[in-house]
């Protein structure tokens, strides 16, 4: 019995039987697992689908279930993770068992047949990809790297903070390559680099890991695109670094495309080698920001058309999200899905500016939407004393920079509650003494300084805070 011919026509009785908010709420995103030893594994996104679902639409479930199979079915809601999970439990039994009775030949035939799975997200594309200030170039870097790979901007390093887009961006260059043309992409992210090196350290029956090595090359050196995500986690696995040096080379110097992300600039990432980072800079790195206000409602209005909300949510409500939920998309989406979860819990309350309030207020926390963080701090200081945010972040020394650099950790700390080894992490991992050293200069050139301390005022009127 097919699974999925089954839930869409049960989907299909449901819509017909709720109201389009309840539907879209609770039914839009699941699917049916398997139809095994008389119970139905529902697969839903979130934990609070496993309990409403199965307090208030079990008989419903059931009911249809009986009418479209025939048969009775126990229900089981459970989510996507704790499936993998299960799946990755079972493949691990199951390589144990059979790792001792592998060959070298079966090892071998087994390198040779496996097609490699390109890890892509279909659903990330540069259609679906929202553009704004604070991704515009990004955007434009990924498109044209998407169009010519391996013969500019090679390798594309992207970074930011988590939530701001790299992933999505990443998955559109390697389905976008996919589409137009016959290369071969992996996309993975670091972690799974890592534990595949580890693994080719198993032994096979001759004694030697020859054939599990000489796997492990074949899937990431012969390759036209390799998309990797979460660099920085790279950081303190040695040999995994220098089996990621060797593979980089290799497919640097036959021209294919190399794309990595990570959350910092490589000038940041600390724990990597440094020949690694010098390779880093070789292409085109580029940051992305966190959405401004007006990217931030762009999103939330595609969000809310893409599930048929246009008419429950307000246009206030969504001014009131894109202005204090944050700090990146997650956030955003997350706020969507809780204000429509509370709204149908609370009986289908009209969802108004005042019920918006109340149902995020767990989400209306430091962010994007409040005005002293540390990002807007530097951006806003940067373009008073005409550097860049790159500049103050960097380790330059000049007094055009250094100064500014000192002004900016003395806001951070002054506005915001963040620790001295947060504001020198942000800095490009300046030394928490460092820090106090900045501010403790500032304030006392404030005292003794008038001219400086009516900048120091506009500044943080500028940022939005006036003390």
């Amino acid at each position: 019995m097919n699974v999925d011919i089954v839930w869409s026509k049960l989907l299909s009785n449901l819509k017909d039987k709720l109201t389009s908010l309840s539907y879209n709420t609770w039914f839009c995103e699941t699917e049916l697992y398997q139809l095994i030893d008389g119970k139905a594994i529902i697969i839903v996104p979130m934990p609070i689908h496993k309990r409403h679902l199965s307090e208030n639409y079990s008989d419903m479930i059931s009911n249809l279930l009986y009418e479209i199979t025939n048969e009775n079915y126990d229900l089981i809601f459970t989510l996507k993770e704790e499936i993998e999970e299960e799946k990755k439990k079972e493949l691990e039994e199951i390589e144990r068992k059979k790792e001792s009775e592998l060959s070298v030949d079966s090892v071998d035939i087994e390198r040779k047949n496996t097609k490699i799975s390109s890890n892509l997200n279909q659903n990330y594309t540069f259609d679906n990809f929202i553009v704004g200030n604070s991704n515009r170039f990004a955007h434009a870097a990924a498109l044209s790297v998407a169009e010519n790979p391996g013969k500019i901007y090679n390798p594309l390093f992207l970074y930011g903070n988590s939530g701001v887009g790299k992933t999505h961006l990443m998955h559109a260059i390697g389905n976008f390559i996919q589409e137009n043309s016959n290369k071969r992409v992996l996309y993975v992210t670091s972690e799974q680099f890592i534990d595949e090196f580890v693994k080719t350290n198993r032994k096979d029956e001759g004694g030697t890991n020859f054939n599990y090595v000489e796997f492990f090359k074949d899937k990431y050196r012969n390759i036209d695109v390799l998309i990797i995500d979460d660099i920085q986690y790279l950081g303190g696995a040695q040999q995994s670094q220098q089996e990621f040096f060797h593979t980089f080379n290799n497919l640097f110097n036959d021209s294919k495309q190399i794309i990595v992300s990570s959350d910092r600039s490589p000038d940041d990432l600390k724990l990597l080698e440094e020949r690694l980072i010098t390779r880093f800079s070789w292409g085109l790195r580029v940051n992305i920001s966190p959405p401004d206000y007006n990217l931030r409602r762009d999103i939330l209005k595609k969000k809310i058309i893409a599930n048929n909300f246009e008419k429950d949510i307000p246009d206030d409500v969504v001014e009131y999200i894109a202005s204090n939920i944050g700090p990146d998309v997650r956030h955003l989406e997350g706020a969507i899905t809780r204000l429509v979860a509370y709204s149908t819990i609370m009986g289908g309350e009209k969802i108004t500016l005042d019920l918006a309030i109340e149902a995020l207020k767990d989400f209306n926390t430091k962010g994007v939407g409040e005005k002293n963080d540390v990002h807007r701090i530097q951006k806003i200081v940067s373009e008073y004393f005409q550097i860049s945010v790159e500049d103050i972040r960097s380790k330059k020394r000049s007094s055009n920079i250094s100064f500014p650099r000192q002004i900016a950790m003395y806001l951070c700390r002054d506005l915001t509650n963040e620790s001295f080894p947060k504001i020198g992490i942000e800095f490009g991992g300046k030394d928490h003494s460092t820090v106090m050293h900045s501010v403790e200069k500032i304030e006392k050139e404030i005292r003794e300084n008038k001219d400086l301390a009516n900048i120091i005022e506009k500044l943080k009127k500028d940022i939005g805070i006036v003390q």
